[in-house]
């Protein structure tokens, strides 16, 4: 019993140093992207990480996936390594981090929906009534930062909420089988190869001389971001249980938001926490509301 305890309470600090870590990609996304762009920022993270991720299915002597497991990891590829780092890098050369916080907020939610409906549950009322709420507050966000219209930028982060959500989903099912840091490490190594063209050819002499906190933000997401943060993320949910360690994930728009605020000082205003909090009890609300099975006739 107390083993078991001393286990679930391990897993929560690993849950909360996987949530720190994801909520500091936004800020050094924004702090990157405008010395490399958003090509090199958005993929030549995975091709730099793919090195070390490379050298530690090696030294483990993990085993290829299956065909059958090969398809799940397509679609976590195309979710967490191209399609979610891609269009966050080109929404933050134009919106602010705590702008992009609040529309991240709604993954938990997305990735509930999306996991209710793989599993052929019809969600309630109350998860469709919260699901509004808390959309509606993110667009209204985005409508007084806008000016009374949604930016493209804005339609690329909901974009990525509804792609990485169907990721972790799809990541969820695959690491009951595959285990749960080998499915974003083989998805790095089935992306890679294909970035690598392209970053290549989007790199310049010039970025050679970006500042320190350009370099440190690249290297922070390809090392930490791209990776080692899902290693904690996933080996914390294992560990202490996903529904508990889960919950730690409500704290991230405010970490987004915290560190926004102290590494680009970004000003923060009382509108912001409103529409924050909104945001979060609807996606807890969301998330706890009940379910129940289709009916097949």
């Amino acid at each position: 019993m107390m083993q078991r305890k001393i286990r679930e309470k391990y897993g929560l600090l690993l849950g909360l140093v996987g949530v720190i870590c994801f909520s500091l990609t936004l800020p050094a996304t924004s702090m990157a992207v405008e010395f490399f762009g958003t090509t090199v920022v958005g993929l030549g993270r995975t091709v730099v990480v793919a090195i070390l991720v490379a050298v530690v299915l090696l030294v483990r002597k993990e085993k290829l996936p299956s065909p059958r497991q090969f398809k799940s990891l397509l679609v976590i590829a195309f979710g967490a390594v191209l399609g979610f780092p891609l269009l966050t890098s080109w929404a933050m050369e134009t919106l602010p981090v705590s702008h992009g916080a609040m529309e991240l907020a709604l993954l938990p939610l997305a990735t509930a929906g999306i996991a209710m409906f793989r599993a052929g549950e019809v969600p309630s009322l109350k998860f469709w009534i919260s699901s509004i709420i808390g959309s509606l507050a993110v667009i209204v966000y985005a409508l007084h930062l806008g000016f009374g219209q949604l930016q493209f930028a804005d339609l690329a982060l909901l974009a990525a909420v509804i792609i990485l959500g169907l990721s972790y989903v799809e990541g969820g099912n695959l690491a009951k089988e595959l285990g749960s840091w080998q499915v974003i490490a083989w998805a790095i190594m089935i992306g890679a190869p294909f970035f690598i063209i392209p970053v290549g050819l989007n790199l310049t002499t010039e970025m050679l001389h970006a500042p320190i906190h350009a370099w440190v933000s690249f290297f922070y997401l390809a090392v930490v971001s791209q990776f080692l943060a899902y290693v904690a993320w996933y080996s914390g949910m294992a560990m202490g249980g996903i529904a508990r360690v889960s919950q730690i994930q409500y704290l991230q728009p405010f970490l987004m938001i915290l560190f926004a605020t102290v590494f680009l000082n970004e000003s923060i205003t009382f509108f912001t926490l409103i529409i924050a909090v909104i945001v979060v009890f609807s996606v807890i609300s969301g998330k706890n509301a009940p379910v129940s099975k289709k009916a097949f006739v």
